[in-house]
């Protein structure tokens, strides 16, 4: 897709995104409320990937630029600007935790949008469990209610730093914070 086969609401969206000046952080989009509200055929689907009415966003110039005006309101996911909000489809987390790394006594990550987010605090890791599979779905916490879902490969790399505690959980520690991630099991040798 490239920006002029994109639709009026596509354009302003991709206008007030590139508004904002490089090195001046992200859009205060959690101030704006816009008069015009509608939806946009874009969908985060659960591998990350950015689709618009279909067909994949490829350029990640783009999806990164979208990824800066997302926002998560009680009703849903939205891209928004000064002048429009437009509803969007997430069937996850929107972003993807790709890499974690110890920083001092921090955990950093890396969303595949290029956002580094250090878990603690106010950026909680956070373990289900899927229904349907038993597995783990692990999350952190980006910003204003938005979360990456951690990569199985990433997952693995916190549960060997993991550390057991009360005999029950292995947890990760980031910032001051315990985190638990999943059952301390013991294997008989």
């Amino acid at each position: 897709m490239s920006e002029s086969d994109s639709r009026p609401g596509l354009d302003g969206v991709i206008a007030a995104a590139r508004a904002q000046a490089p090195g001046r952080g992200l859009p205060p989009v959690h101030l704006w409320n816009p008069a015009v509200s509608g939806e946009i055929d874009i969908v985060i689907r659960k591998d990350g990937s950015w689709l618009h009415e279909g067909a994949r966003i490829s350029r990640e110039a783009l999806v990164r630029l979208f990824s800066t005006v997302l926002r998560k309101d009680p009703d849903g996911y939205y891209l928004v600007t000064p002048v429009e909000k437009l509803k969007i489809v997430v069937e996850d987390a929107p972003f993807i935790a790709v890499r974690v790394d110890r920083v001092g006594d921090a955990l950093r990550f890396l969303t595949n949008v290029g956002d580094e987010v250090d878990a603690g605090p106010d950026n909680p890791i956070r373990v289900e469990t899927d229904p349907q599979t038993g597995e783990p779905r692990p999350y952190v916490h980006v910003r204003n209610g938005l979360e990456a879902l951690i990569a199985r490969p990433v997952f693995y790399e916190l549960a060997d730093m993991a550390e057991e505690r009360d005999g029950s959980m292995l947890e990760v520690a980031s910032n001051g914070a315990w985190f638990p991630i999943g059952p301390y099991e013991v294997q008989a040798l």
